[in-house]
């Protein structure tokens, strides 16, 4: 936009249709650039008008019920003796059909590098002292369903409200009035770094489907450990991801600068094709962000300390302006097919009863709803109805495709569940495989992969063991090669799409791919296999 001043009635109207119309295409936020042609000339205004444009823009806002934040402002140079300046705004509209934005970043990282000693700075507001005393800060909030959570992925949320400051740093904030306020959440999944937490390390980015991952570094030890195998899990999986080298406050400048080129170098290679882009300001942090989530190439590098704080507003500013990724147009599509929800998480909760967390994949869930849940070991599906519905710790009435939530079920048999089940509509007929084609691609292999050997399958919040009945066209596979393999599950037959991504491992194994084909259970039994095989 060049410049607002006093705008007529009718062009007043135009523009608030226009807000609200790229309000809705980017899910409830958009930035608009003052001073600009639309060619994109930086013309920039002067003081009065830029004054007297940005009072519009306020009317604007206020019209559609939304609220705005000036991100930067910068003089540009143009033939003229008046200073002129160029304005970026961020306007932002919580939808009136939700409580807040939602985007969930999955934090990645080596043992050490000091993942949760950030997450607890973030979040709580409060400086680490140097020996984790902000990590233990973690263990304050406790997730509404906590009980039943081994697997030692936890959540923690960062709010930030309308006009872009953070929301839960003050005393006493339960996760409740945290979400009451803010405009925007960010709910991060903190996954564990330990070489022998692999595997759920691989769930939470599977599962979970994050929009960002944010893989942390030590300024000090570099690219060390699971790092490697971390940044290669994003990529497989297509999470855009950005880095943070942390405790910079324990080592020299040219340590940092060394650790920041070895990560230039990994990001730089063929096989990543990434763009790094340092970011050392806040003009930095407002590019990034918006750059980040135009083109996946780009990465963004953040260096700061959780101990002196330093560079740490730069990674807010950053996360307050991070756009949410899949835009209105797909969830909308995927709110219009019928109802499909993953079950990650099974607990049983006093006086509830049965509750079930995981992500609403596609259609629209209301309380009361009739849906039927399997398949079962042998391939059947039970009918239930859904109790109340949670989102980030308060009631909420209708789930949208996307939105991660717990269910309560009732007295539903708890026994009859188990993690990698789907909840779909009755009239959905969904298709139950022991059998499945996927295109593979082996990553690493001590031997040679060939029929008859054994993985864990990881796909969505499917993970189970399957045996490899046929690689087609080849013997068998050496590392970085690609083939069609048919797999067979070995307890129990799953609910797969076609599409559907595709992650397995064995001891040093590790592959990735996607379903091409299933074999849906009518085809055949397993009984009569084994009687012809005999």
């Amino acid at each position: 936009l060049l410049k607002l001043v006093n705008p007529t009635q009718y062009r007043f109207e135009h523009l608030a249709t226009q807000m609200k119309w790229r309000l809705q295409e980017g899910r409830g936020e958009a930035v608009y650039q003052i001073g600009v042609e639309d060619n994109g000339m930086l013309v920039g205004l002067s003081e009065e008008d830029m004054r007297a444009s940005l009072k519009t823009l306020h009317r604007l806002a206020e019209k559609v019920g939304a609220d705005i934040t000036v991100l930067r402002e910068r003089e540009v140079d143009y033939d003229s003796d008046v200073p002129r300046k160029i304005a970026e705004v961020l306007i932002r509209k919580v939808p009136d059909d939700q409580q807040f934005l939602d985007l969930r970043v999955a934090v990645l990282g080596n043992v050490d590098s000091g993942k949760s000693t950030l997450l607890g700075v973030l979040t709580q507001g409060e400086l680490d002292n140097g020996r984790g005393r902000a990590r233990l800060n973690l263990f304050r909030h406790l997730h509404e369903i906590q009980t039943g959570r081994t697997s030692s992925i936890s959540f923690e949320i960062l709010g930030f409200n309308s006009k872009g400051e953070v929301v839960n740093y003050s005393e006493s904030r339960t996760a409740e009035e945290i979400c009451e306020s803010a405009s925007k959440m960010i709910t991060f999944i903190d996954l564990a770094g330990h070489h022998k937490y692999l595997k759920t390390t691989i769930f939470g980015l599977t599962s979970y489907c994050p929009d960002f991952a944010m893989l942390v570094v030590s300024a000090n030890t570099g690219i060390a450990g699971t790092t490697r195998e971390h940044l290669g899990l994003a990529m497989a999986l297509k999470v855009p991801i950005f880095i943070v080298i942390s405790k910079v406050d324990l080592c020299t400048r040219a340590t940092v600068e060394r650790t920041v080129r070895q990560l230039e170098r990994v990001l730089k290679q063929p096989g990543c094709n990434k763009v790094p882009m340092v970011v050392s300001s806040t003009d930095d942090a407002v590019t990034a962000a918006q750059q980040f989530a135009q083109s996946p190439n780009i990465t963004p590098i953040f260096t700061l300390s959780s101990v002196s704080g330093e560079s740490l507003d730069l990674l807010k500013v950053f996360f307050n302006i991070i756009p949410p990724l899949s835009n209105s147009k797909e969830q909308e599509e995927l709110m219009q097919q019928l109802t499909e929800f993953q079950v990650d998480e099974i607990y049983t909760v006093p006086e509830v009863g049965t509750v079930v967390g995981g992500t609403l994949y596609s259609g629209i869930c209301r309380e009361g709803d009739p849906l039927v849940v399997g398949p079962t070991d042998s391939g059947q599906f039970h009918k239930l109805t859904i109790g109340s519905i949670q989102r980030n710790r308060s009631a909420c009435r209708v789930l949208r495709a996307g939105q991660a939530a717990t269910l309560a079920l009732g007295n539903f048999d708890r026994s009859l569940l188990r993690k990698g089940m789907v909840m779909v509509s009755p009239e959905m007929d969904p298709t139950i495989c022991w059998m499945f084609e996927a295109e593979i691609v082996l990553l690493f292999h001590a031997k040679t992969f060939h029929k008859g050997f054994q993985v864990t399958v990881h796909i969505g919040n499917v993970r189970q063991t399957a045996t490899v009945e046929a690689v087609y066209g080849k013997e068998e596979l050496r590392t970085g090669e690609k083939a069609v393999v048919l797999f067979r599950f070995i307890k129990h037959p799953e609910y797969l799409k076609v599409g559907a991504k595709v992650l397995f491992r064995q001891g040093v194994t590790k592959g990735i791919g996607h379903v091409t084909k299933l074999q849906p259970i009518g085809l055949y039994q397993p009984s009569q296999r084994e009687d012809e095989e005999a």
